[in-house]
């Protein structure tokens, strides 16, 4: 409940902030946490088990993120064990640390809010939190506007439906979710 309502005050604060502060907090975001935009054909980036996942042969889905809060793909139908490239773009006018999309797939047994309350409280980790990481079936590192991201990975082999999300906090609560159904 209080996570939450953290969640909201900050997001609500993000909004108020001036064009000016927004700057200033966007030139102090440490170098570790600003990323180059990938580029089309790129290689794939670690899978959540660290593992590099192959691109080659990968059906690619290419998802929209704005400053709406809102995925362009909301759904997404794989076969068992299939192979699947995301490619997330995000397009929108602010700054990254006020604003900023990734695409997390958990496994069904994840508690999705309880998983969601935690990421608010994990900036250092891409609001992946640490102790939920084996919740993850695949994630992309944060992008920032005009910044694309990009994860390749087997659909899960059990048939069902498996809860993506946008982990950046606010998020969530706006919508910024959709459903992998493996059948």
């Amino acid at each position: 409940m209080y996570r939450y309502l953290l969640c909201s005050i900050l997001t609500a604060s993000i909004a108020l902030m001036s064009p000016l502060q927004m700057a200033y907090a966007s030139a102090q975001t440490p170098p570790a946490q600003k990323q180059a935009p990938a580029k089309p054909g790129a290689a794939a980036k670690p899978d959540a088990g660290g593992k590099q996942a192959a691109s080659k042969g990968a059906r690619t889905v290419d998802i929209v993120g704005t400053d709406d809060m809102k995925y362009s793909v909301t759904t997404i139908t794989a076969k068992p064990g299939e192979q699947i490239r995301v490619r997330l773009v995000s397009k929108g006018a602010m700054p990254k640390i006020a604003m900023a999309h990734n695409f997390v797939l958990l496994a069904k047994s994840a508690d999705v809010l309880k998983f969601v309350n935690a990421s608010a409280m994990a900036r250092a980790t891409d609001f992946i939190p640490p102790e939920m990481k084996a919740q993850v079936i695949a994630a992309t590192a944060l992008a920032g506007a005009g910044e694309t991201v990009e994860v390749t990975f087997k659909a899960p082999t059990a048939p069902g439906t498996y809860t993506y999300i946008c982990s950046f906090p606010g998020h969530f609560q706006a919508g910024m979710k959709g459903m992998l159904t493996v059948k």
